[in-house]
């Protein structure tokens, strides 16, 4: 049957009309999801979403480059906060976000192409994970806290203070690190009762580097804490018998002129260039610290005991990218790297106030992820004197227990959560 041309009018303003109301249930939605986002990104949270659906905005400090402090291409620093609630409103977490060095003019400018040197490259959002979630469940002790990431653009451990006529390149970490932290006074941690700084990797170094630096600056009745996961880096002989690493981090230390910012009580008997590793600084700061480390440090079996340098031959290349192709030799020589780091702490694990948790893993950074944080079994957090990450940093933050663990040598740990 044929429809007449009124009929087929017709039919076509119902089409339209159910069209119309589609459109505007859709834009309805689209609105309350927008309302939600934009709540959940101010002081007042109706809920907590897990960290995966949580992407933190970046705040570029412009207010910063009048004090100098610029990444290595003149732009701003910046940082990502996702504010506490409730009962963490006057508590912060510090995070020194990692990411290497460079330690020539070459490497460094290289590095302005990135997020590593410049503001201009660095991700508008990013998830918070680990210890920086929002989440309850995955972070027990400091979701409700306020949490900042410090980007990191100097590539020298926030600790240097130079600029280089022939490159044109800054190294202002040290300005970005004073600039940031006084722009987080400002806007409330003045305020603060506890607070945590902590980093992974060279962000981890910063946090051992700047632990008495953030404690003088805080009220006297905060309680800071710092925890550097992944920056135990340690002063090695790497596989041919010379200390790459040294080496490199005495090019960082000069070319950045990070000497002037590092501890006097270890600059007052130690070179710069030993200052700048870990192991002649933790025993000499006062502001309690906790060290997360792996045993077998991937980074540092790469960069430090087996870089390309030192192995022109290739014999370590397949061992230090699979523990699994290790020979008896190659393993016995990393056993003596897991013995350098434990006699490393071992004065200052003496320390009540400070904590330890080094685990037999081929591993590097655990504190950030959610699944070496606080991972829910099967394959959760891995574990020493059985207790997660999470639970054992949180234990010796609040003193709920003294956290002294350190694993017994590879393969003993079925806990771990290898990545080579």
């Amino acid at each position: 049957m044929r429809m007449t041309a009124m009929e087929m009018t017709g039919v076509a303003k119902l089409l339209l009309l159910l069209l119309v109301l589609l459109v505007l249930v859709v834009a309805g939605g689209c609105v309350q999801a927008a309302d939600g986002e934009q709540m959940s990104g101010g002081h007042r949270r109706s809920r907590r979403r897990r960290a995966a659906d949580v992407m933190v905005p970046i705040t570029i400090l412009s207010s910063a480059v009048d004090k100098g402090a610029v990444c290595m291409d003149g732009t701003p620093p910046a940082y990502h906060l996702d504010p506490g609630s409730g009962a963490g409103n006057r508590s912060w977490v510090v995070n020194l976000e990692g990411g290497g060095w460079c330690n020539n003019a070459r490497t460094c400018r290289f590095r302005t192409g990135s997020r590593h040197g410049s503001s201009d490259h660095m991700e508008r959002r990013i998830p918070f994970t680990g210890v920086m979630s929002a989440a309850p469940a995955d972070n027990p002790d400091f979701h409700s806290w306020n949490r900042v990431k410090i980007r990191y653009c100097d590539s020298g451990s926030f600790a240097g203070d130079a600029f280089s006529q022939e490159s044109g390149l800054q190294f202002r970490g040290q300005r970005i690190w004073g600039a940031t932290i006084q722009h987080l006074l400002d806007v409330g941690m003045a305020s603060a009762e506890q607070v945590l700084l902590t980093g992974c990797s060279a962000g981890g170094l910063a946090a051992i580097l700047h632990c008495d630096q953030l404690r003088a600056l805080l009220p006297a009745a905060a309680t800071l804490k710092c925890l550097s996961d992944g920056g135990l880096f340690l002063d090695a002989v790497d596989v041919a018998g010379g200390r790459s690493l040294r080496s490199y981090y005495g090019g960082v230390v000069g070319m950045q002129a990070v000497a002037p910012n590092l501890p006097k009580a270890c600059t007052d008997h130690l070179d710069a260039t030993s200052c700048f590793f870990p192991q002649n600084i933790i025993n000499s700061v006062k502001t309690p610290i906790f060290l997360l480390n792996a045993a077998y440090d991937v980074w540092q079996i790469e960069q430090s005991l087996a870089p390309n340098a030192a192995d022109p031959a290739g014999v370590w290349r397949a061992c230090k990218f699979n523990r699994s192709s290790c020979n008896a030799s190659q393993m016995q020589f990393l056993q003596g790297f897991r013995d350098q780091m434990v006699a490393a702490v071992r004065a200052f694990s003496e320390s009540r106030s400070n904590g330890v948790f080094i685990n037999s893993c081929f591993a590097h950074c655990q504190s950030e992820l959610t699944a070496t944080w606080n991972g829910a079994p099967p394959g959760g957090s891995p574990a020493l004197q059985n207790k997660g990450i999470a639970k054992s940093v949180g234990d010796w933050y609040f003193g709920r227990a003294e956290v002294k663990a350190i694993d017994c040598p590879y393969p003993c740990d079925n806990t771990c959560h290898h990545i080579i």
